[in-house]
């Protein structure tokens, strides 16, 4: 069988693109080519499938009090148990935690991981005597042009502010969790002058360049 790798995220991993310039298809969504899914895909090779788990809005514990569903913490048994057996989980979620109506700051949102992390090592979805294997990305922190775009209101008041804090919350819950972390910003993934929050096509690129040189060190 080969190595399951599951990607849950949010539009950045669904592959949202706010500006259709930066899209071949000049839609709303980069085609298979050029999200960054399906370019870890193409650079890992046959021994490994990658999953797409993307779904725009979604969050990590927070119910939203608009739309259905988007919370990733009742939607992850399903979505473990499908996918079995799981070699490894990547986690790209906060982004919209930081919403407004949300009304988490930071460090919750920290601890809305956390409890992600540690449901999921409770699914009996690892291959046999293979441990929990988890990775948590934090997201490209959000721009301070959000302020006067298009979402400006969606996002609300605050969301610039505790997406710059995001990253260290999360750095530390895995250091507790002793789960592998990667920060998005570290990696010098670009995001579009639309929304200032989505990936481009390039920061697609560069953020599977990296994961491709860094799965396979987490995969036995």
């Amino acid at each position: 069988m080969k190595k399951h790798i599951i990607c849950l995220g949010d539009s950045n991993t669904h592959g949202y693109c706010a500006d259709p310039a930066d899209c071949a298809d000049g839609g709303i969504r980069f085609n298979e080519e050029e999200r960054w899914t399906r370019r870890l895909q193409s650079a890992l090779g046959e021994d490994y499938l990658v999953l797409e788990e993307g779904l725009s809005g979604r969050t990590t514990v927070f119910p939203d009090p608009l739309y259905e569903g988007l919370d990733a913490l009742h939607y992850l048994y399903p979505c473990l148990k499908s996918h079995e057996y799981v070699s490894l989980l990547i986690i790209m979620l906060g982004t919209n935690d930081t919403k407004e109506r949300i009304g988490a700051n930071a460090y919750a949102i920290g601890l809305g991981m956390r409890r992600l992390v540690q449901k999921a090592m409770t699914v009996d979805c690892w291959a046999p005597g293979q441990k929990p294997n988890i990775l948590v990305i934090a997201p490209p922190v959000i721009g301070e042009g959000v302020k006067t775009s298009d979402v400006a209101d969606e996002m609300g008041v605050g969301a610039v502010e505790k997406s710059r804090l995001v990253p260290q919350e999360y750095r530390r819950i895995a250091a507790e969790t002793r789960v592998h972390f990667l920060d998005a910003n570290e990696v010098g993934c670009e995001f579009n002058q639309v929304d200032f929050m989505h990936l481009t096509r390039r920061g697609h690129a560069t953020l599977a360049e990296k994961l491709a040189q860094l799965v396979p060190q987490l995969v036995e």
